[in-house]
Order: C-alpha cells, then structure tokens, then sequence
C-alpha cells in the first residue's frame, strides 16, 4: 500500500503542475530569436499505433514512421543520439546496475548545451545513472546536455502495486529455486525432490529459517530478491524524482534563444497507473483509461503553449518510443496496447506492430495542416531535425543515422532520404526496410522471427517478451520477403513463383547488410554480464542503505545543479 501510495501521489503531483511546468518554461523567452522555435518533443511509452485513433488535423501524419529498436531503452538512447542503440552497445539496465548510455555519446541536448541553449526533458529516463558509485552520476540526464530533469530514471514495474507479484521477484524465482537445488545436490541428507520450485514466493514461506539448510537457502534467495525489488522501487520512485517538489526554471537568463523540452511520458506502459478521475472514461479497460489520461496531459501542454502565445512559434513532436504490448495479459484479459493491422509487438525486433509507431508534427505557420507524409522516417530524425532547428551541427566524428525532417516537411522534397532501415533484436540484426524511391515499393526481409503464435503456444507464449536468440527464433533461409506497400500486415510471404524480383531483392539485401556491419565498430556493450547485474552500491540512495526512504526536500544530494 506504501508503494502504491507513493506512485499515485507522484503522479498526481506530476498532473496537477504540469501545465504550469510548460507554461512557465514557455513564458521564459529571454532573448529568444524568432527565426528559431521553441521545441517541443513527446514521447509515449508502449503507445501502440492502433490506440492513437485519428490525428494530425492540425499538423503532419507520418505513417511510415520507424522506431529504432522494439524496447524501451535501446529506442530512447536511438532517439537521443541520432544512432541506431547497437552503435552505443543497446542500453536496456536496471537503475543499480553499471550499464547506460555511454559517456561519449553527443544527445541532441549536449549539441544544444553547446549552443548556449537550456534543454529540459520531465518522465521517464530509463538511460541508467552511476558508473562506479551511488552518486558519481555518470549516466544522468544533467550529464547528457540536460540542464533540467523532473522524473523517473527507470520505468514503471510491478514492485509499485500492492496486489501483484514484483516483477524483479518474478524474474528470480526460477535463478534462486536452481541455486538451492545446486546447494541441495552438495549437502549430505537433503532430499532435492522436496525442494519447492519456482512457484514459491517470497514473503510467503511457512517454514522457520533455521529449519533446514534447504529451507535457509531459499529463505535467503527471496531476502535477496526482496531487497533487489524494493530498491529497485525505491531508487527511482523516491530517490531522483521526488528529493526535489519544488519546480525551478531551468532556463537562465542570458544565450538562451530557443526553449528545448522533451517530455517523455510513463504513460501508457504496464501497469498503468491511472487517477481515479480517469477509471472508466475509456471502453478500453485500465489501459483506454491510462491512454486517455495521457491525452489530457498533452492537451494541458499544448494549452500552456498557446496561453503564452508561443503557438505558431513552436515545433511539437509526439510519437512513442516503440508499438503496443500487445501480449501482456491478466488472465484472460489483454492490458497492453493494440498495433491496428500490424503483426507483432513489443519486443519482437522486425516485425511492423513492434517497431511502427504514431508520428505527429505541428508547427503552425510553416507546415501545412491535416497531412498525410507516406514516407519512410525514423525516430533517430528528429536528432538531425532539432540541430538544424537550432542551428547546430551534428557530430562528424561519428555516423548519424537519422535524416534532418525539415526539407520534407516543409515539402522541399518529395521522398525521405531513407533508402535502408535495419532493425535489430539486441544486437540480432532481424529484418531490413528497403524503400524504392523510384517505384514507390516498400519491400521487407526478415533474417530472424520470434516464434510467437498467441493462438497456437511455442516458446514464447505466455511470457512477457520473446527472446532475441536461442530456440526462441527462427532463422529463415532465404529470408522471408513481403511487399509493404501492397501487404502492410506482412501475411503475404512472397517467393521466386509469386514474385519475379524475388531474387534481384534478396541478393540487394545481403550486400547492403554488409555494407552495414562494416559501419559497425566495437564497443562496450552495456548489457553484458558485468553491466547489467544488480550491483547495490551503485543504486540511488538518499539516505542510509538499505533505508532509503527519500520523502525530505531537504535532501538533494543526488541532484546535480
């Protein structure tokens, strides 16, 4: 109930001074050049194409538009940086653990930091935070060109509901049931098949702790597992976002011309914490309801926007950061989003549900309104968009794989720059976009699939997400090809017989797929074993571990100023 209590009242203190958050960043327009505007960058989370309905009336539709990886992480660091995640080594952590975005990657925030500008972004971070210890910060937002953050460097997770197994403790079971049986099968007189298996769950252990060796190793797991999921929660909800209520002005008062914002919404990521306003508004269950919500919030924003009469001088971008989890269910009842037409979800590297997502942009005066653009895009754009925006230049040590928007929305040019898109499952290349300019085909290979069939079982069934490797896949030799512009839902597996180009475009493939991978150079990966194990010094901790209940103000040691 403390967990629970503790999110909602973030959240509604989130609502409740939103709109005068923007409103008071907005009015800051010190010394602001008009030629340049305000940027206003959205983001949701696991907002599938399907739940956005109609939009863009007062703006520009992109329907062909591409996140970089299928995980929240991967697709954020992608959408930071302009690069596809598996040139930063695929960020995916938990907050005490040593992998994140690396040090030596140049977001779109430290390009504009550069340029005299002050960027904020409010929500969900999910980058990571410390290297080597709880506050050297290495990863926060405040050291990735950020001069105001207000949120969540983590994301939303089952620890924060009282009424459901933490999601961490789910994950471990079966990892501590196998170190018992490996402790069992080395001490003399204990019987392994008396051993309880992974169905077991902490807290709810009859047996006393000093009962039994078997009985004291497993006692042992779930304090472990206990410890691991509280901090887990406490770190993000307690520690970062909430040390400081007190909002501040993130902008100073000299060189600031445009005002950088990015709002990167926990909305409508599972489990969906909704005020009680919102139950029911929705015929949609808890999800509609949350999805709802987060359409309020944005509404409040845009109204903060034209209250200070910054309308027509503000670029807004609204997207999600990859498609609908489709999946996750209760039961019988699904509480994840919906991807439309579109087969697969979250998680899954090339299928269209996973990795198209809704892409909005208003910007009055210079974008001509209730457009649709049926051009490849990618949310690794809006990193050589805003630059140009702000007049600064992208990195040139380095490949920038995004394409600058602004040409083709202002219909300079008719087609995107995009030739090749390639699309990853970690850092399993799994399918490729190959956009014909000339002809209009949008043709797609799949190297690798999920074997995933909701209706049928296999080894993904009944679990959250699918492996990228393993018996999990499926390799396809040759690969699958379908045809996007004449089949989008990707039910219509071409061949030789039904497709005379079959061969031409397979053999094009392969050699733009190396071309790729020598693009590619080593790099740390943030999630091998060393990086993404849970590593106690390095959570978040405002007061003294494990106690870290971090509700004074007063404390703000964490906080970089």
């Amino acid at each position: 109930k403390f967990k629970i209590c503790v999110v909602l009242s973030f959240l509604l203190l989130f609502l409740n001074r939103f709109g005068w958050m923007v409103s008071s960043l907005f009015s800051q327009t010190y010394g602001i050049n008009a030629s340049r505007p305000n940027i206003l960058l959205i983001m949701a989370n696991d907002l599938g194409i399907g739940d956005s309905g109609c939009f863009a009336k007062e703006g520009v539709k992109l329907t062909q538009h591409i996140a970089a990886a299928t995980t929240c992480t991967p697709s954020r660091a992608a959408f930071l940086t302009g690069r596809y995640p598996i040139r930063s080594g695929r960020v995916l952590i938990w907050t005490g653990a040593s992998g994140g975005l690396p040090v030596n990657e140049t977001t779109f925030a430290k390009l504009l930091q550069q340029k005299g500008y002050a960027a904020g972004i409010i929500g969900k971070w999910h980058q990571s935070v410390n290297c080597e210890s709880h506050n050297d910060h290495c990863h926060h937002p405040l050291k990735h060109g950020f001069d105001y953050f207000y949120g969540a460097p983590f994301t939303l997770i089952n620890e924060c509901q009282c009424n459901k197994d933490p999601e961490v403790d789910v994950q471990l079971q079966a990892t501590y049931w196998l170190c018992t049986q490996m402790i069992a099968c080395y001490v003399p007189g204990i019987n392994t098949s008396s051993l309880s298996g992974p169905s077991i769950r902490w807290g709810r252990l009859q047996p006393p702790l000093a009962g039994s060796l078997r009985q004291t190793a497993i006692k042992f797991g779930y304090v472990l597992s206990w410890v691991f999921s509280t901090m887990n929660l406490i770190g993000p909800w307690l520690c970062l976002p909430l040390s400081r209520m007190k909002f501040f002005i993130f902008i100073s008062q000299k060189q600031k011309e445009t005002i950088p914002l990015f709002v990167s919404f926990l909305h409508v990521h599972t489990p969906c914490f909704t005020i009680k306003i919102f139950h029911g508004k929705s015929q949609n269950g808890l999800y509609g309801d949350n999805v709802e919500e987060m359409d309020w919030i944005v509404g409040r924003i845009f109204a903060a926007v034209d209250r200070v009469g910054l309308r027509t001088n503000t670029f807004t971008y609204f997207t999600s950061d990859h498609g609908g989890y489709l999946e996750f269910r209760e039961g019988n009842i699904q509480v994840g989003g919906w991807n439309g037409r579109f087969k697969g979800m979250k998680g899954m590297g090339g299928w269209e549900g996973g990795i198209r997502v809704p892409g909005i942009v208003r910007w009055p005066g210079k974008i001509t309104p209730n457009t649709v653009l049926d051009e490849p895009t990618s949310l690794m754009d809006i990193y050589p968009t805003v630059a140009h925006l702000a007049g600064a230049s992208v990195p040139q040590d380095r490949i920038i794989d995004g394409k600058n928007l602004v040409p083709l929305l202002l219909e300079e040019v008719r087609h995107s720059e995009h030739e090749f898109m390639f699309h990853y499952c970690g850092s399993y290349l799994h399918a490729v976009h190959w956009y014909q300019k000339e002809s209009g085909a949008l043709w797609k290979v799949h190297y690798v699939t999920p074997n995933f069939q909701p209706q049928e079982g296999g080894p993904c069934y009944g679990i959250k997400m699918c492996q990228c490797f393993g018996d999990e896949v499926t390799h396809h030799n040759p690969p699958l090809l379908f045809n996007l512009s004449r089949d989008l839902s990707e039910t219509n597996r071409l061949s030789p017989t039904s497709e005379p180009l079959f061969n031409v475009v397979i053999s094009q493939m392969a050699t733009v797929v190396t071309k790729h991978r020598n693009t590619l150079t080593p790099v740390a990966q943030q999630l091998d074993v060393y990086n993404t194990v849970w590593k106690p010094w390095l959570q978040p901790c405002c007061g003294t571990f494990p106690f870290c209940w971090c509700n004074d103000e007063s404390n703000n040691d964490i906080i970089i100023k």
